[in-house]
């Protein structure tokens, strides 16, 4: 009975067309061209628009196989509920699709294999991060522990910049994972690294930020500028993850 293409809410075919006189087939036409003002009108109003009656609308609406008027409220209701979280998911999936999609592009082979080469050449792998870009730094270090490096993931501030200042020495690399690239403890470690030679590779989605200028290899990723979460830095690190997941499958590959 019901189209999910938007473009008719009742399917008329041949028995129903027999069925309907001409002026139930005018109320019904009208259904179908404005059937998204339906659920907010009365059966009274619906007569007014289609200069019938009451009456006539309700054999019509009869014919169509439904049982009444509040029927077809509820099923057009229904109907157009189904098309906007049809549409709210869309939005959603395009979302995450154009991150991922936009940061594969923004991504280069030369640094990717660049990167590979600094961390299979480095004694020590320091992988920085705070806030939720600790997840990624975290799944990060876990898996450079399994392909047997020796690799440490460090959040707290204090002991960043300690480590920073008092630890690394010129054959050890940091790894940052940042989504704006503002952290100023992550860009203090990047600038006492920088100072001692240490290699310092950074994730972030900024393309204006400090810690580009300080590191030898700048990974950029794509950040959609929708937040689902307003009042709250919660956005999604799904770019940081896509950069992640390539440095790993490249040094597993390698």
């Amino acid at each position: 009975m019901f189209w999910r293409n938007g473009k008719m809410i009742i399917k008329l075919n041949s028995i129903i067309l027999d069925k309907l006189t001409s002026t139930e087939k005018k109320v019904i036409n009208y259904i179908n061209n404005n059937y998204k003002n339906i659920p907010n009108m009365s059966i009274i109003e619906l007569a007014n628009e289609t200069y019938t009656s009451p009456a006539t609308v309700s054999r019509a609406v009869k014919k169509c196989q439904l049982n009444g008027f509040a029927e077809l409220r509820y099923k057009i209701s229904e109907e157009m509920d189904n098309e906007k979280n049809s549409e709210t998911m869309n939005n959603v999936l395009e979302k995450s699709l154009k991150e991922i999609s936009n940061t594969i592009d923004y991504l280069s082979l030369d640094d990717i294999l660049e990167s590979v080469k600094i961390i299979k050449n480095s004694k020590k792998i320091y992988v920085l991060a705070r806030g939720l870009s600790e997840l990624v730094a975290n799944e990060f270090s876990l898996k450079l522990q399994l392909l047997s490096y020796d690799a440490f993931q460090i959040s707290d501030p204090n002991i960043i910049i300690s480590l920073a200042q008092d630890h690394l020495s010129d054959d050890d690399t940091l790894c940052i994972f940042s989504l704006y690239g503002k952290t100023e403890s992550l860009i203090k470690a990047a600038e006492n690294a920088t100072s001692i030679g240490c290699k310092v590779i950074s994730s972030s989605c900024s393309d204006n930020s400090s810690l580009k200028k300080l590191s030898d290899i700048y990974l950029q990723g794509y950040k959609h500028e929708h937040h689902s979460i307003k009042n709250f830095e919660v956005s999604s690190r799904l770019p940081l993850n896509v950069i992640a997941r390539t440095i790993i499958d490249y040094l597993a590959q390698s």
